[in-house]
């Protein structure tokens, strides 16, 4: 499977978990538990690359971008290559954000995750019950 983490990639990201920056804690203070429905995942490893935060299901990345972004523009390019690739829908801000307008970063992660989990499609189950039996007529 392309986005299993590699063996450094996992090193790097509990590194990361324990040196979140006081943007990401103030971030994740408020998404995880699934206050917003989904579960977050902090620091998450995919593949060789470490999205800040990432829900699997429905698959989003969330970053928080900081003046370091700029300069490596290529880098970030690659990374939402990778994780569109793998079916994420990427999320950036900058990483003052959740300082001076963090109600307004939930509503932004809040509304994708809609929009993400009703373009989903459901699969249409049997109902128990009313399985169709071969040769037998409704």
């Amino acid at each position: 499977m392309q986005n299993q983490a590699t063996p450094k990639a996992q090193v790097n990201a509990r590194i990361l978990r324990r040196e979140m920056t006081d943007a990401e804690r103030r971030l994740w203070s408020r998404i995880r538990d699934e206050q917003l429905g989904a579960k977050f995942r902090r620091q998450h490893p995919l593949g060789s690359y470490i999205a800040d935060f990432a829900c699997l299901s429905p698959r989003l990345v969330i970053e928080l971008d900081g003046t370091q972004h700029q300069a490596q523009q290529d880098y970030d390019s690659k990374r939402d290559a990778f994780f569109h690739a793998q079916g994420f829908k990427v999320l950036r801000f900058p990483s003052n954000a959740p300082f001076f307008n963090l109600e307004g970063v939930l509503q932004v992660i809040a509304s994708q995750l809609t929009a993400v989990t009703s373009a989903a499609p459901i699969p249409a189950f049997p109902q128990r019950g009313k399985e169709q039996i071969p040769g037998a007529s409704s």
